[in-house]
């Protein structure tokens, strides 16, 4: 029997590399890779249904499961895992000193739902009381006027979302003081550029986040792999199958990581990043699978859910197919 011809849309990331390129295989399938932005991925996943198997935005799939009727079903495959202290920016010329001091501004994002979103007005609201409702929303594109949700939303009557002007960018409000901060997965060019009233809420990020891990155990998943249900049902080795390829690729990476011979990312301090992440983690810093990861997930689930975005409470064993819950032993 031939290998199934499916198409996989994934990032380039390390751990994704040697799926891409061929080193490891994923059992009974014959990919066909694209290498794609989470933008074109997500926005193609939610709106066309166009790819086999894909990465996934973790709140977009919420909002699927919640719904009741995703077309999607994940494997406990993380992607993208990112501590979201570093993507709420400000305007350092509005005495923006401390997380309270966003009560009442105007903050531009993307989209309202974007996983980042989430995870960032969650911190705001259990470390510093900042609540969503505080805080005037102001949505649009980042460097293209008038991007959409991917999802259309329902929001709480208390939290305010206006868009931005016509033909406006949230790059060119923020460079021109129209809004005093940001909030993303991505830094707007204003930022990358240096321009002088731009910065990050929290000025050491890394220290930041460290001690939010020790205070909440919590390290944020992103993205999530996925594949399409009907696959799933006609062919129940699939999901196992894609756990088991992502995993080993995933751990190909973090071995090349941890070969000190010659760096394997082009960053200097990596050695010394390498340790500062197993000491305050451990050593499977970046896992894979259901177990270990229930805090993180059950820590998304009631933020989406608080935020206005879930119409109900998920819960976490909904959130994957039931085959890459358990695994074999010898």
């Amino acid at each position: 029997m031939s290998d199934l011809r499916l198409s996989v849309a994934m990032g380039d990331y390390d751990r994704t590399r040697p799926i891409a390129d061929g080193r490891v295989r994923i059992d009974g399938v014959d990919p066909a890779v694209m290498l794609l932005t989470p933008e074109e991925m997500f926005f193609r996943a939610m709106r066309h249904r166009a790819f086999d198997i894909c990465e996934l935005s973790l709140s977009s799939y919420v909002i699927s499961v919640a719904r009741g009727d995703p077309h999607y079903i994940a494997v406990p495959v993380y992607l993208s895992r990112a501590f979201r202290h570093t993507s709420i920016y400000i305007r350092t010329d509005r005495g923006i000193e401390r997380p309270e001091d966003l009560r009442g501004r105007r903050i531009g994002i993307a989209e309202y739902q974007l996983t980042a979103n989430v995870w960032a007005r969650g911190l705001l609201e259990e470390d510093h009381g900042v609540r969503p409702s505080d805080i005037i929303w102001v949505r649009g594109g980042m460097d293209t006027p008038g991007r959409p949700e991917k999802i259309a939303l329902d929001l709480p009557a208390d939290v305010s979302v206006e868009p931005a002007p016509e033909g406006a960018t949230l790059n060119g409000m923020l460079a021109a003081g129209e809004i005093d901060g940001f909030i993303g997965p991505r830094s707007l060019r204003c930022f990358d550029e240096g321009h002088p009233q731009v910065g990050r809420l929290f000025g050491d990020s890394f220290a930041a986040a460290e001690a939010y891990y020790r205070r909440h155990g919590v390290f944020p998943i992103m993205h999530v792999l996925a594949l399409r249900r009907a696959l799933a049902d006609d062919h129940p080795w699939l999901p196992g199958a894609l756990l088991k390829a992502f995993a080993r690729a995933k751990d190909m990476a973090q071995d090349a990581l941890h070969d000190t011979s010659a760096a394997k990312a082009t960053l200097p301090f990596l050695e010394d990043s390498l340790e500062r992440a197993r000491s305050l983690m451990g050593a499977d810093y970046w896992s894979y699978g259901l177990a270990g990861n229930e805090k993180t997930l059950d820590a998304f689930l009631g933020y989406h859910r608080a935020q206005g975005l879930s119409p109900r409470r998920v819960a976490v064993e909904e959130l994957f197919h039931p085959a890459t819950l358990e695994a074999f032993s010898l």
